[in-house]
């Protein structure tokens, strides 16, 4: 189950990474070292799923990485982006980290809604791209041979047994209980 989980979050990831990166102005990093860039480099971000991923010598290393753009790129701010954060915010990133102090005037924690509504200059960007998913999904299960490419496993079981007692679609139940503090998501 721990691997179908982080199997499930890599795709996750990647698939925010593309479509951010998709983004008129913007560029995934593939393997560069950052996730996402504005192509004049006034951007760099890391993007993580979810706020809790990292251990304490993680989260150094990748302040330092941050810190280490910004100081290269003098225009630059640079973000540590959690998609599931929880709550919505953007702010600076500061504190201690392993016991030391860092900060640094151009190096920020953002919410997955605030960073797609940040890229894309629209407020609600990422209920926005929510909302279209299911269209995306049946475009897809139905060119896909669904006997192939679909497996049962627990965690859509379970999602599945939720839903039945919740009365939410699929998607419903899985952004309510992950995104209901977020911009537009209270429109559910």
């Amino acid at each position: 189950m721990r691997q179908i989980d982080k199997s499930i979050n890599n795709s996750i990831g990647t698939f925010h990474e593309q479509i951010l990166g998709g983004i008129k102005g913007f560029e995934a990093g593939n393997l560069s070292g950052y996730d996402i860039k504005a192509q004049d480099d006034t951007l760099f971000a890391d993007i993580k799923n979810k706020h809790n991923t990292m251990n304490s010598s993680a989260a150094e290393a990748l302040f330092q990485k941050l810190a280490r753009y910004a100081n290269d790129y003098k225009k630059a701010k640079c973000y540590w982006v959690q998609i599931l954060a929880k709550r919505s915010f953007c702010e600076l990133w500061s504190g201690n980290i392993n016991g030391k102090e860092y900060s640094h005037s151009r190096v920020y924690k953002i919410s997955g809604d605030q960073f797609y509504a940040l890229l894309s200059e629209q407020e609600d960007a990422m209920f926005q791209l929510y909302k279209a998913l299911p269209i995306a999904i049946k475009d897809y299960l139905t060119s896909a041979d669904q006997k192939k490419e679909i497996a049962e496993n627990s965690a859509l079981d379970e999602i599945k047994s939720k839903t039945k007692k919740s009365k939410r679609s699929i998607l419903d139940q899985i952004t309510f209980e992950n995104y209901s503090y977020y911009l537009g998501f209270d429109r559910l």
